[in-house]
């Protein structure tokens, strides 16, 4: 009799290790997004001056036991080529078979681009046909393949807006690639729960001038599963600066306090252009959920050193002159890690309020980014520093959130020495235009 009732009892038994062993093939896109129990990240792992040293896999699961220990259990890339992604699926996977209760799931980004992109000819009338058709089926391959970590496919990061002047392409494009992506979806081809985006700015989202009120446009937001839209107050301290200041009645605070007042005022600059967006869905008649697919907020801005004939078009809308910090000292003062914990702090909360998936931007420093300049803000976006935790994390250290983890082999330390006065100190002046 034990042994029928055994046998009876094994397939529910067995059952119930399936499911503790595939709650990663259970949980879904609609499940995660939005979700305040699956805060969200924009994760480059690449630690070196240039993409050319690929971090390995072990250099990856210990970034993967980092965020974990922030809470962090969606992160999102840029392209699907060679590089770091194959090592980032294998350390999931690892650390997955170590941890069956290990989390870890990917908005994975399929970079594209106009024809002749990042060169002296660029034509945005046409698309890079060949590299984006390479891009987009690499993106089918790794969903099908790892439909346990990828819940979601980005097609393009910042490619409809206009400033993007190296490499944007049409509506249009981007619009042929996600219906091809959702028809593959249609066809059993790809897990019919995966959510297709594109992952740009506010203002190509239809959350800017109308120039960018297309009929493409609004056949795109019908197309995709949620908009993945980029707010950036910290660059817009520099360009567009209104609400980037100290007022009369402010003047008289201290250092610390005048920075707090002016985040808050960055934190609903961010929200507005994200109600932008919803209040061009409603002139739509359109319902899709909305998530911030990308901010972030610097912590150093040196002075630049940059050839002005540079010949990397990329960068040309961004050159400055010699000498001049955009964000640093001589510049609007936006960037330092005292203010970058204030307006992840204020934001983190914002969304987690309203049920608003935040990648942010981004997890580590990445010193590749800006290869004319050491200082320069790009590199500095990361909420960790090499092996040291910025002011934003000093909280997890304190608790022992990182005990026992490494980076680079490192402990986890502090920047600053964890000495707050002198971090206060470090507190740039906010200077509008």
């Amino acid at each position: 009799m034990k042994k029928i009732i055994l046998l009876l009892l094994l397939p529910a038994l067995l059952a119930g290790c399936r499911n503790r062993n595939t709650k990663q093939l259970v949980m879904t896109a609609a499940d995660i997004l939005g979700n305040p129990a699956y805060p969200a990240m924009s994760y480059g792992g690449y630690r070196a001056a240039t993409r050319d040293t690929v971090p390995t896999v072990e250099d990856i699961k210990e970034d993967m036991r980092l965020l974990a220990a922030m809470n962090i259990k969606l992160i999102r890339t840029y392209d699907t080529g060679g590089g770091q992604m194959p090592n980032l699926l294998k350390a999931i996977k690892e650390l997955q078979k170590e941890d069956p209760d290990f989390e870890m799931y990917l908005m994975l980004g399929a970079w594209i681009q106009c024809k002749n992109a990042q060169t002296d000819s660029v034509c945005h009338a046409e698309e890079d046909l060949a590299g984006n058709t390479a891009e987009i089926e690499r993106a089918v391959q790794i969903a099908r393949d790892y439909p346990e970590i990828v819940k979601c496919i980005a097609v393009g990061n910042e490619c409809m807006v206009h400033w993007a002047a190296s490499y944007y392409v049409s509506p249009k494009v981007i619009l042929h690639w996600v219906e091809y992506l959702q028809q593959k979806k249609d066809d059993g081809e790809l897990p019919a729960s995966l959510w297709i985006t594109c992952s740009d700015n506010f203002a190509s989202w239809g959350g800017g001038p109308e120039e960018y009120h297309t009929d493409d446009l609004k056949a795109l937001i019908n197309a995709v599963d949620f908009l993945s839209i980029h707010t950036y107050p910290f660059h817009d301290s520099y360009y567009n600066p209104e609400y980037w200041t100290v007022p009369e009645a402010e003047r008289t605070l201290s250092p610390a306090e005048q920075a707090d007042r002016a985040v808050a005022r960055a934190v609903e600059y961010a929200v507005g252009q994200y109600r932008q967006v919803l209040a061009y869905l409603d002139e739509l008649g359109v319902s899709k959920p909305v998530h911030i697919g990308e901010t972030g907020w610097a912590t150093q801005d040196g002075p630049s050193k940059r050839e002005s004939q540079s010949s990397d078009i990329s960068l040309a809308s961004f050159l400055v002159t010699d000498d001049l910090s955009m964000y640093g000292i001589g510049g609007t003062g936006a960037a330092d890690e005292y203010k970058a914990k204030a307006y992840y702090d204020g934001l983190r909360e914002w969304c987690s309020r309203n049920r608003v998936t935040c990648f942010y931007f981004e997890a580590f420093d990445e010193p590749w980014k800006d290869k004319y300049n050491a200082q320069g803000s790009e590199n500095h976006f990361g909420l960790m520093e090499g092996n040291l935790a910025k002011y934003v994390l000093w909280d997890l250290v304190d608790q022992g959130a990182f005990e026992s983890l490494t980076r680079g082999g490192k402990p986890i330390g502090k920047t600053f020495d964890g000495d707050v006065k002198a971090l206060k100190e470090s507190i740039l002046p906010i200077r509008g235009k």
